[in-house]
């Protein structure tokens, strides 16, 4: 098991998740600086924020309802603390609830433990779009009419990553039924800021399939289950040394108990 390339990565990737998912964020209002209310133009059925460019981002249906829920949530927990330690906290949440996705699904498409047999980040062919993306309708899964139809409109207009990111979220609201304690169903903030690309070399997923030997996922070639608690564990590593830093003799938030005392021991 390379620990070098597992640590490289599970560091890296909590920073680029975070950044990306604070990016998706930033372009509906919601800012490390606080939530900024929508444009005088906007209507009850689509919302418009300004972003710095001639056109301004536009949100609609049930991204209205996920924006403001986000937003709330984060008014709520200010009250505990202060806006900017309530806004990186939620964002952390997100970055980690997906990174635990990510994980899960590549232990279970290396292993073959999906019930569609498809894979859903990486290709049996070697191709950078993942089977899933390939081969949306033979994955067994759940998709209402409009879905179907974006679907198709997607794959003709070759919008590889927002196809992606659809069917990412339906694959994992869909294993629910099989591991409800990791992939809890979700229809709100979460599955809003969820920001991946598959054909981005620069991204979570393609570094999570190419950084990373995959017989270090195999069960049948030595790897583990082993593998998911070092990459939790070094996700967490910087966030660990933040909050049990002696020398800055902070307070330890109740929140943060986890990232000061949840470490992965190998058996």
């Amino acid at each position: 098991m390379n620990k070098t390339a597992i640590k490289n990565f599970a560091i890296w990737a909590r920073n680029k998740l975070i950044a990306d998912i604070s990016y998706r964020a930033g372009l509906m209002g919601i800012t490390a600086d606080g939530i900024h209310q929508a444009l005088p133009q906007s209507t009850g059925q689509t919302k418009f924020y300004e972003i710095g460019t001639p056109e301004p981002y536009a949100i609609s249906g049930e991204a209205i309802h996920q924006r403001e829920h986000l937003a709330d949530l984060i008014r709520r927990k200010a009250k505990d603390s202060n806006y900017q330690t309530a806004y990186k906290y939620i964002i952390e949440e997100v970055a980690y609830t997906w990174f635990n996705r990510l994980i899960a699904v590549r232990f279970m498409e290396v292993n073959d433990y999906l019930p569609s047999h498809i894979r859903v980040l990486s290709s049996d062919q070697g191709k950078i779009e993942p089977d899933l993306v390939t081969i949306p309708f033979d994955a067994d899964l759940d998709f209402t009419r409009d879905e179907q139809q974006t679907i198709m409109e997607f794959k003709s207009e070759n919008k590889l990553d927002e196809l992606f990111r659809l069917l990412f979220i339906k694959q994992c609201n869909a294993l629910n039924e099989i591991l409800p304690a990791l992939f809890e169903k979700t229809n709100d903030y979460t599955e809003l800021l969820l920001n991946m690309s598959v054909i981005d070399h620069d991204g979570v997923v393609y570094h999570l399939v190419h950084d990373i030997p995959e017989e270090d996922f195999n069960v049948e070639r030595g790897g583990q289950v082993e593998i998911i608690g070092w990459l939790y564990q070094y996700y967490i590593s910087e966030k660990h040394e933040e909050v049990v830093d002696p020398l800055h003799g902070k307070i330890v938030r109740k929140e943060e108990i986890p990232a000061a005392t949840q470490l992965f021991r190998a058996c």
